[in-house]
């Protein structure tokens, strides 16, 4: 981590990455597009997402996601900072020439390769079918559906652990605590996701916020009765009467379940992930 002189009161408190693992500063540039952000709008122009808009442009890298190059060794040619993910990285090349972007995982270096194959050994970077990974196994890049794509624990810092192997399906142990059952046919990358450092970042000022694309928040004490439940009043105010905090919108709010009962996934979750707000 880096640290900064306090040459002013936004500096005193700003630390950031040091970036020294990184290997090039340009992407790939046939592997990145153009493109305009949603920043919180629907198809109609409305905001269905408060406090986005802004920031600086970003080219997005086209991450490969479905690893469906199988039992072909693929080198890791860089490490890359990606704007669009926490996590860092790589531009790999497989044995038949053809380059592709993969997430990164930790402890992995430039020049060390990794095999997409259900015969791989079990070495950080190598993909195999979750009916293959042991039991206490960190993963991550995890599919929920056979040739359905990575879709669980990819951000910076993360990974699962294979908790259970029973009748076709596997137990796995998700970063937030929930444990939730997934056909073992499904495929999963060893290891963890690279730049686990990501969470001891402090921006420092507000205005990283506003590069980042992220805008103001506003309470909901501070606002007028017709803006928020919770507004109004003269000098500080609590919630009243109400059963609980509510949202802009008088739903409740914090320690409230919002999962639908009808959810088509809930058949798979064996244990609830633990809400820090409830209790």
């Amino acid at each position: 981590m880096k640290t900064y002189k306090p040459t002013s009161p936004s500096r005193r408190n700003m630390v950031t990455l040091d970036y020294k693992e990184l290997t090039v500063s340009k992407p790939h540039k046939k592997l990145t597009k153009g493109g305009k952000r949603s920043m919180g709008r629907n198809n109609q122009g409305r905001i269905t997402t408060r406090h986005k808009g802004g920031g600086n442009k970003r080219r997005y890298r086209q991450i490969d996601f479905l690893y469906n190059k199988f039992d072909i060794p693929a080198k890791i040619e860089t490490v890359e900072y990606d704007p669009n993910r926490t996590a860092f990285i790589s531009l790999v090349v497989y044995a038949d020439g053809e380059r592709r972007y993969v997430v990164m995982p930790k402890g992995v270096k430039v020049g060390d390769t990794f095999m997409v194959s259900e015969n791989a050994p079990l070495k950080p970077g190598n993909r195999l079918p979750l009916v293959k990974i042991p039991v206490g196994t960190f993963i991550y890049n995890i599919e929920l559906k056979l040739k359905g794509g990575s879709k669980m624990v990819r951000s910076a810092g993360s990974y699962a652990q294979v908790t259970a192997h029973d009748g076709g399906t596997t137990n796995i142990k998700l970063p937030s605590g929930e444990v939730r059952k997934v056909p073992d046919t499904c495929w999963a990358s060893i290891g963890e996701v690279s730049n686990s450092d990501h969470k001891l970042i402090k921006g420092g000022k507000a205005g990283r916020s506003r590069w980042r694309g992220i805008r103001p928040t506003v309470r909901g004490s501070a606002m007028n009765p017709v803006d928020h439940p919770h507004g109004g009043g003269e000098g500080k105010q609590g919630i009243g009467l109400r059963r609980g905090p509510k949202t802009r919108q008088g739903k409740q709010a914090y320690g409230v379940k919002t999962r639908r009962a009808k959810k088509y996934s809930n058949h798979s979750i064996v244990k609830r992930r633990v809400s820090k707000r409830q209790g």
